[in-house]
């Protein structure tokens, strides 16, 4: 399942940078946002997958509901994509982004 095409990725992380190449800090962070969520949905989209996010976070499905939008809450999803490196692998491939960048959004939510 692809999240969406390679150009719309390239369109929308070439909005997010000005002409010198400085990323506009609210954008990066909407950019960042973005992708964390695009990794939760790749993560909620197999049951099996989804069951063990639940399971080795200590969430559940109300606390998740609740914190889509709380960036210690996707930060989580993230961790638990970098704990297992097949997942996170398939995950970038999927929504158009690489396992670095994926990682780096932990970051950029946080700033």
């Amino acid at each position: 399942m692809r999240f969406y095409t390679s150009a719309s990725r390239r369109e929308f992380i070439m909005r997010s940078h000005d002409p010198e190449g400085k990323q506009d800090s609210q954008d990066d962070a909407q950019e960042a946002g973005t992708l964390a969520l695009l990794a939760l949905a790749w993560t909620l989209s197999d049951e099996r997958r989804a069951d063990r996010l639940l399971a080795l976070t200590g969430l559940d499905a109300d606390a998740l509901r609740a914190g889509v939008g709380n960036p210690a809450v996707l930060g989580a999803v993230l961790d638990f994509l970098a704990d297992h490196e097949p997942d996170l692998i398939a995950c970038a491939e999927s929504i158009g982004t690489t396992p670095t960048q994926l990682i780096g959004v932990k970051a950029r939510l946080r700033s």
